[in-house]
């Protein structure tokens, strides 16, 4: 999908520097790197910052794509973390965000985006870029797992699995909602 603003793409080992670039000295919030889902709890925890960077790399190297970058122009200015569901090692041990049924799915699982473009749309972008890469991958079902800020007031740094309103724009539905705040919602994708 492309825009007049935005263009994307999928984070290979071409384009670490750029997704390196984007993720900053402080690995985007507080040494995350996107490993907090990939990761149990203690796992995560022991290697904030630089041996995150370090798993990431890897994961990258190895041929995974873990997500996609939207540029505008040609500069990084966000990111989206989208896998098969079992990929993510914190959704399978999930009390509010297990699985719904035994359908193979994609999540999409956090969100970054540089906070010069925030409230400007791009994380809609990024859902519908979702959709696309999923679709070309051959897969059927996205889930994402937002919160719900109307349920409780929260920063925005905090609403990294993105917002409610920003999934149901971009057509998701909500499947279950097992706490007040997080929703499981999903896309269906059409292959007619």
């Amino acid at each position: 999908m492309e825009s007049n603003l935005y263009h994307w793409a999928p984070v290979t080992e071409e384009r670490w520097e750029d997704f390196e670039k984007l993720f900053g000295p402080q690995g985007a919030c507080g040494g995350c790197w996107c490993m907090n889902w990939r990761l149990t709890h203690r796992e995560f925890e022991e290697d904030k910052g630089d041996k995150n960077k370090k798993r990431m790399h890897e994961l990258i190297r190895s041929g995974r794509v873990p997500g996609l970058l939207t540029y505008h122009k040609d500069e990084p200015i966000a990111w989206c973390s989208v896998e098969p569901r079992d990929q993510f090692v914190r959704l399978k041990n999930s009390r509010i965000l297990k699985p719904i049924d035994d359908a193979e799915v994609w999540s999409v699982t956090c969100f970054y985006v540089d906070m010069e473009h925030r409230h400007q749309g791009v994380s809609i972008y990024l859902l519908q870029s979702a959709i696309e890469y999923v679709g070309h991958q051959g897969g059927k079902i996205i889930e994402g797992y937002p919160v719900d800020p109307q349920k409780a007031r929260m920063p925005a740094i905090f609403a990294w699995t993105g917002l409610y309103s920003a999934f149901k724009t971009v057509g998701f539905k909500e499947s279950v909602r097992r706490s007040a705040t997080r929703p499981v919602m999903r896309y269906y994708i059409d292959k007619s």
